[in-house]
């Protein structure tokens, strides 16, 4: 299913007269989250801390110059990332020793989530000094909510290794983890994904989220095969990917044939072809191309 998304742009930051009305900061390292795509799902109070902090530590200062921009907030930046974070942190606790006021945020999303901060964090918190989360937007709890598939327990794995015999090894052990399992993956890579997640993991639900909160936003659901015929045919799978696979069991979770071609009837009995496929895939999660080719078949039968 594709759920496209095109928000206009978001209104200043100044504007609402926040810089003002700002409360002062309170020393520490302040973990803040920022958007995955729409400037617009970013709090308030993760506005207010990135204007009151004394530095801002970024994974990307390039990336993030453009949101501070945005909300015209003009606090310093500074690069905090894989390749410079051994030496970096030694002179960021120093800071925060002296009293400092210090926002860590990643490109996008929530900070710590396959990103070097969560060695800054436990080496702040081996000091004593103070640490406070300003909670946000996350591309695995988006892609979560969207899936369609049980959310009670869930695994994140991140990226799985990048070659098929590794990434299949991987795959066997996290086979019987009892909840969902949450990925994130390459758009090149991802058709092969899905077929050693197929092979290894058998006929699971999963779903693709794609491009979350922009304005190409699509959510793909189906089978683990199903998804890897489609976006092994399909050249447009770019952008920034969740994988979503669903647990041990989940197979029941699919609807049957016979529940497909049921809602298949019904709605060629009221619409067009094209729009009784697009109403049945949308409710029951299938590739439209699947349901395409069955109420062809349907209509067929004499």
């Amino acid at each position: 299913m594709s759920t496209p998304s095109n928000p206009p742009r978001a209104p200043s930051y100044t504007a609402f007269g926040l810089r003002a009305e700002a409360e002062p900061l309170a020393p520490g390292l302040h973990i803040v989250a920022t958007p995955i795509g729409n400037l617009r799902d970013i709090s308030f109070r993760a506005l207010a801390t990135l204007a009151a902090a004394d530095v801002v530590l970024a994974e990307d200062t390039r990336t993030s110059k453009t949101l501070l921009a945005h909300y015209g907030i003009s606090t310093p930046l500074l690069p905090y990332h894989e390749h410079n974070a051994a030496q970096m942190r030694p002179k960021i606790l120093a800071k925060l020793r002296e009293g400092g006021k210090l926002a860590l945020i990643s490109d996008a999303g929530t900070p710590l989530v396959s990103d070097p901060g969560y060695k800054l964090v436990a080496d702040v918190v081996a000091e004593g000094l103070p640490v406070t989360g300003i909670p946000g937007a996350s591309a695995v709890l988006a892609a979560l909510v969207l899936a369609g598939l049980p959310t009670d327990r869930f695994f994140f794995e991140g990226f799985l290794p990048p070659k098929s015999a590794g990434r299949r090894g991987r795959l066997t052990e996290l086979a019987a983890i009892p909840g969902t399992l949450v990925f994130f993956e390459s758009p090149r890579r991802l058709a092969e994904m899905l077929e050693d997640a197929a092979a290894t993991l058998g006929a699971r639900p999963a779903a693709v989220a794609r491009e979350l909160t922009k304005y190409h936003e699509t959510v793909q659901r189906g089978t683990l095969a199903e998804l890897a015929a489609h976006y092994g045919e399909d050249e447009e799978a770019r952008g920034e990917i969740v994988v979503i696979i669903g647990p041990p069991g989940a197979d029941s979770l699919l609807p049957a044939e016979d529940v497909i071609d049921a809602r298949l009837r019904d709605a060629l009995g009221r619409l067009s072809l094209k729009e009784a496929v697009a109403q049945v895939a949308a409710e029951t999660g299938q590739p439209r191309r699947k349901v395409y080719a069955r109420a062809l078949e349907l209509t067929r039968e004499p």
